[in-house]
């Protein structure tokens, strides 16, 4: 998300010249509170994140019953948040930039359109194949709105006090975003059916497209950077081979021919982006910025954390319904409380970070978040409820440190001039992990249970096994990812000393 130009006030811009988005006055007289208009443009930027937020969370305990429905198999069900989360990362950083040429605004309105549209589509489904496309235009929709939102918003709030308390609300509202999509999931899909999620996230983005075009004013870059179309077509043909890859060996196995020739097709292309960023005038990702320590493990941990935590709450669903044989209610309750307890953790990490540094609750926060995803170990075919509200609630405790301090470890001693390109850096790490999670450790999960099943195991006993080995490398991935991080920021620490 290229946000580099955005972020510096406009006496620090090329030329001195200023974004057209930033002419609305954000604050009052006093500098510090927002005008009434600066209100209304953050209450409708944040709707807009905060549907998204909703889209990542609202269909997960609906999972089951949707699968039933449309005659989805088990290992076919991790398409239906894969189908999202592969255009929602993979053209996001295309996305930004051309929000950059042709007009911040212009393309939010497009990216709002589009992911209305495909959730009437997605409601309306009338098979797998419809289902499917409909998520993966939901998926487009959003990469554009993510990072189009963004940069209007920090173009309209100035640097400092004013745009820390506008992304503060954005990141809140996120946060509760995603926990009330759970419950209502679960609510909804009881009550009215899995279809009825996809018409609440329609109705919410039919009414923010109607107030956007007379809230928001058109911003874009003063000086049209160059679109770095070898990069965009690398890093998202990449993502795309990569993701196609993992979710097809979910179904098949890593050894079909076009599982193992993706593979490699996508590590090539990643490769190649990487040459092609590292000579490209305008990037899309700074490859100098990752050589730093502090911005390279920060976003490093912000990756592992997103991506290991989606893929508990994913397997989880799946043990709550499909092994307890819980309803699409109750296990949106256990999300429920997961939430609220991620809430709370948020308001204490600022104290926390505060106290001990960023860098010991970066660390606390995943050894945290890989111990209470170990705990899960211990599920039963019969029991096991409590034990995945406790541990998953707690896990999200050290989740959701992790995440605040990543933020601030990834864009900490950077100048004012770099600070928009860090925050890209981590929002880009944010939805990799979404993209990537998922995938990777559903395709071990649904492999392991395929085996077991043809062992002569048991639906509930397979089932479970699979669960559990995506738990337990999903617990190891985190712990490994957590001392890493601890050595390579020590690292930092001590050359800041010398």
């Amino acid at each position: 998300m290229p946000v580099t130009e955005t972020s510096a006030p406009a006496s620090r811009r090329p030329g001195g010249a200023a974004d057209a988005s930033a002419a609305p006055a954000a604050a009052s007289s006093d500098g510090v509170r927002m005008t009434p208009r600066a209100k209304l443009i953050l209450l409708l930027l944040c709707a807009a994140q905060f549907i998204i937020a909703l889209d990542f969370s609202i269909l997960n305990v609906a999972l089951p019953v949707l699968g039933r429905d449309l005659g989805m198999g088990q290992a076919d069900l991790q398409w239906a948040v894969t189908a999202f989360a592969l255009p929602s990362g993979g053209f996001l950083l295309l996305s930004g930039r051309i929000a950059d040429l042709f007009g911040r605004r212009r393309l939010f309105l497009i990216g709002l359109a589009l992911f209305t549209a495909a959730s009437v589509l997605a409601a309306l489904a009338w098979s797998p194949a419809v289902f499917l496309a409909a998520r993966a235009l939901q998926g487009l929709g959003a990469a554009i709105i993510v990072p189009t939102g963004m940069s209007l918003l920090t173009t309209t709030f100035a640097e400092g006090p004013q745009r820390e308390r506008a992304l503060g609300i954005s990141g809140t509202l996120l946060s509760l975003g995603f926990t009330i999509g759970m419950v209502l999931g679960g609510v909804m899909t009881d009550a009215l059916g899995w279809r009825s999620t996809m018409g609440l996230l329609s109705v919410a983005g039919v009414a923010v497209l109607a107030t956007a075009p007379v809230v928001l004013t058109e911003s874009r870059h003063p000086q049209r950077p160059r679109l770095d179309l070898p990069g965009a077509v690398t890093v998202t043909g990449g993502l795309l081979a990569l993701i196609y890859a993992l979710s097809t060996a979910a179904q098949q196995g890593f050894g079909r021919p076009d599982v193992l020739v993706t593979l490699v097709v996508g590590a090539v292309l990643l490769a190649a982006f990487v040459r092609v960023e590292s000579r490209a005038e305008q990037p899309l990702v700074s490859l100098p910025m990752l050589r730093r320590r502090s911005v390279a493990w920060g976003n490093l941990a912000g990756l592992t954390t997103f991506a290991m935590m989606s893929t508990v709450v994913f397997l989880l669903t799946l043990y709550l319904q499909e092994v307890l044989g819980l309803s699409a209610f109750l296990t949106g309750l256990v999300f429920g409380v997961q939430g609220a307890v991620s809430a709370l953790a948020g308001l204490v990490a600022p104290k926390v970070i505060g106290r001990f540094g960023a860098r010991r609750t970066l660390v606390t926060g995943l050894l945290l978040q890989a111990g209470f995803t170990a705990a899960l170990l211990g599920l039963g075919t019969e029991t096991g409820g409590w034990l995945a509200l406790v541990a998953v609630s707690c896990g999200s405790l050290g989740h959701l440190w992790a995440i605040i301090a990543y933020g601030v470890t990834a864009t900490s001693g950077l100048p004012d001039d770099q600070q928009g390109l860090a925050t890209g850096l981590v929002t880009s790490s944010q939805q990799m992990g979404l993209t990537l999670g998922i995938p990777l450790l559903s395709a071990v999960a649904s492999a392991h249970i395929a085996a077991l099943r043809a062992d002569g195991s048991g639906f509930a006993e397979a089932t479970l096994g699979g669960i559990k080995l995506g738990l337990g490398l999903d617990a190891a991935v985190v712990a490994v990812v957590a001392l890493l991080v601890a050595v390579g920021l020590r690292t930092v620490r001590a050359s800041r000393r010398g």
